[in-house]
């Protein structure tokens, strides 16, 4: 077995990367989504019962944006990472 500083210099003498597995990407952002979802739900309550701030709903509300851009993103590349493996 090569040293690791055989392999950083000489990396031809790598072994290849294995295959990229096939993976449906939007089952996994939509659970994420219903995740922080339900995280807003209960950080809504807990603003209205004054235990929080005005943060934890955001951050929530954030989390489900970026789980909408990834859903964009997901949709654009869908044939590009399906065709992968």
């Amino acid at each position: 077995m090569p040293s690791m500083i055989s392999l950083l210099v000489h990396p031809e003498r790598r072994r290849p990367n294995p295959p990229a597995l096939r993976v449906d990407l939007k089952p996994v952002i939509l659970v994420g989504m219903s995740l922080w979802a339900v995280a807003l739900v209960v950080s809504v309550v807990l603003l209205v019962l004054d235990r929080a701030t005005f943060e934890l709903p955001a951050t929530c509300a954030a989390g489900i944006v970026l789980g909408m851009i990834g859903l964009g993103w997901e949709r654009r590349n869908r044939s590009e990472y399906r065709s992968q493996g």
